[in-house]
């Protein structure tokens, strides 16, 4: 018998500002297994599932990780629900439907030769706590041997585009022509689709059979040279695409621009009246000068710290909702848009954004919506190929000397 706790110790995995994450050859079906293990455990102190979701990116190593989480399940006595290859955001919002726990299996913008695990309680993302506690819980287990052959339903993907096809009439972008860089990213099926339900015309962009590891945050120059490439040459009004795992978006506007994503997520908060946000402290500081946003509340980084402050918000505003500086939005209450009821769904999504930001920008453009925004100069980007040690080193020489 294994221990999970050990398991998980000795793997080197550990979590992040969204989920566990760590090279793919640390991930072995056993380490899979006794996150699984260790997270059913801690769901049953509060709710015994009977089932649990499970979808993946398009990283090589995800399919053989969703394997061994739905063994583990399995062993536990709960019957693993696969919907395949789909966004993060899709996975959540119908485990939620559905008041189910659910596990992605993915990296998010990470390379390929590294990958994670995102865990939900059947109201949403996990929490620091659940974190903590996943890997202290002592659960035995007997270590995989048979991989189950997982089948998948298309009911996750189809509902979640239906959340905001569902919303708007079928002209909505009518004479639009939009861009979709496919790349790797796992909700690239659904968005050709979901966009001409819209009526846009779509041009796809670039589908890559390798793993291509988008970070919002940190455009490459690269990918900056193509939107202003691709935007020429076909004449776009917009340009759309993901990180990995599909909950943080990518925009440009019809001049190649790609819109950061604390700017995306402004827009759209402001586009649906929005009363109070929570975004962590590295969003831009013109979010606080919005006269339409009447409460503010910065948060550490992460998405379980934005979550958390929603719970403060909710008692005094009925709008409430969140974004990062990598742009995904996570709506935090329940909302009306066309006077359709929109639920909420607390955890990062990137399509919303896009959609919201599109329909305000239908006569104007969505350059014009940027250049109305206060100024402000802003730059972001991140050092690669850095040892994680060295970094714990520097920030622990200026706790000692923040001078």
């Amino acid at each position: 018998m294994l221990n999970s706790s050990v398991v998980i110790s000795e793997s080197g995995i550990q979590f992040g500002t969204s989920g566990a994450r760590g090279l793919v050859i640390n991930f072995t079906p056993n380490v899979c297994a006794a996150f699984t293990h260790a997270f059913v455990a801690v769901l049953r102190q509060s709710y015994p599932p009977q089932k649990l979701a499970l979808a993946i990116d398009n990283r090589p190593s995800s399919y053989a990780m969703a394997q061994a989480c739905a063994a583990a399940l399995l062993d536990a006595g709960i019957e693993p629900i696969y919907y395949g290859v789909i966004p993060t955001p899709a996975l959540a919002y119908q485990a939620m439907q559905d008041k189910m726990p659910c596990i992605m299996v993915t990296g998010s913008h990470i390379p390929f030769d590294r990958n994670g695990l995102k865990f939900y309680r059947p109201d949403g993302e996990i929490t620091k706590a659940d974190e903590l506690a996943i890997l202290s819980t002592e659960v035995a287990f007997t270590p995989i041997s048979n991989f189950p052959k997982l089948d998948a339903s298309q009911r996750a993907a189809e509902n979640y585009c239906d959340r905001y096809t569902s919303l708007f009439s079928n002209e909505l972008l009518a004479g639009k022509r939009i861009g979709i860089y496919e790349h790797s990213s796992a909700g690239r099926d659904l968005y050709l689709p979901l966009f001409k339900t819209l009526g846009a015309e779509v041009i796809s962009l670039e589908r890559s059979d390798d793993f291509v590891p988008i970070d919002t945050e940190a455009v490459s120059e690269s990918d900056k040279a193509k939107a202003k490439l691709w935007s020429k040459k076909y004449h776009l009004d917009a340009i759309f695409s993901t990180d990995g795992d599909g909950d943080r978006p990518l925009l440009a506007d019809e001049n190649g621009e790609w819109l950061r994503g604390d700017i995306l997520g402004v827009l759209c908060a402001q586009t649906m009246n929005i009363q109070a946000l929570a975004v962590p402290v590295s969003c831009n500081t013109l979010i606080e000068s919005i006269p339409c946003f009447r409460k503010v509340s910065r948060t550490r980084i992460g998405s379980p710290y934005v979550i958390a402050a929603f719970a403060e918000l909710t008692e005094q505003y009925d709008s409430i909702s969140g974004f990062e500086a990598n742009g995904g939005y996570l709506l935090g209450s329940d909302v009306r848009i066309n006077g359709k009821l929109l639920f909420a769904l607390p955890t990062r999504d990137a399509i919303l954004p896009a959609i919201m930001v599109l329909s305000a920008a239908q006569s104007t453009g969505i350059a014009k919506l940027v250049d109305q925004l206060p100024k402000r100069y802003t730059h972001s980007d991140r050092i690669q190929h850095f040892a994680t040690e060295k970094s714990f080193d520097i920030l622990e020489i200026g706790k000692r000397d923040p001078t």
